[in-house]
């Protein structure tokens, strides 16, 4: 099983993607590739799936946060066990760790100053967005040694008229 994930050019050189469900265990409401370990999902079905993504990447660990619609940032100097923290962002300096975020309707955003060996990776909701998550990513990016000018980031796919509704 293969996956295949939506890369962006800015990103070139960059281990990174936007995955979507495909390629994955979950059964169910969860059918497909869910890495989310704060869902109702088959905990041995998410392992799976997160064990798929690092793989993928060729990295030692997948690492994610608890999610709260924030401009907090975590910067990971290790993985963390299952207790995640609570935030919106993380940034590292570490090879071999994978940052992953999580989006439905928000928008995935990835950091990388390649020069410098950082990147970043954000869970930008409205509120987060607002809320200055980006520019805390950068910010705490720069603590690392990223220097603003080199950094590109790209956005990930997000909700559109076609996929979303809400009622009145």
């Amino acid at each position: 099983m293969t996956l295949s994930p939506i890369t962006a050019p800015e990103m070139r050189g960059i281990a990174h993607g936007f995955f979507t469900r495909k390629g994955g265990v979950s059964q169910g409401i969860y059918a497909g590739l869910n890495c989310g370990p704060g869902s109702g999902d088959d905990a041995g079905a998410v392992a799976e799936n997160r064990e798929r993504v690092t793989a993928h990447f060729g990295a030692a660990t997948l690492v994610s946060l608890h999610q709260i619609h924030s401009a907090d940032v975590v910067t990971v100097a290790a993985p963390w066990g299952s207790e995640r923290p609570r935030a919106d962002a993380m940034v590292t300096d570490r090879p071999g760790i994978a940052l992953g975020v999580l989006t439905a309707d928000c928008a995935p955003v990835l950091f990388a100053d390649r020069e410098a060996g950082v990147i970043g990776a954000a869970h930008a909701g409205w509120k987060g967005a607002i809320g200055g998550v980006a520019e805390a990513t950068l910010k705490a990016m720069e603590r690392l040694g990223a220097q603003r000018q080199r950094v590109v980031a790209v956005i990930g796919p997000t909700i559109s008229l076609l996929a979303y509704q809400v009622g009145p």
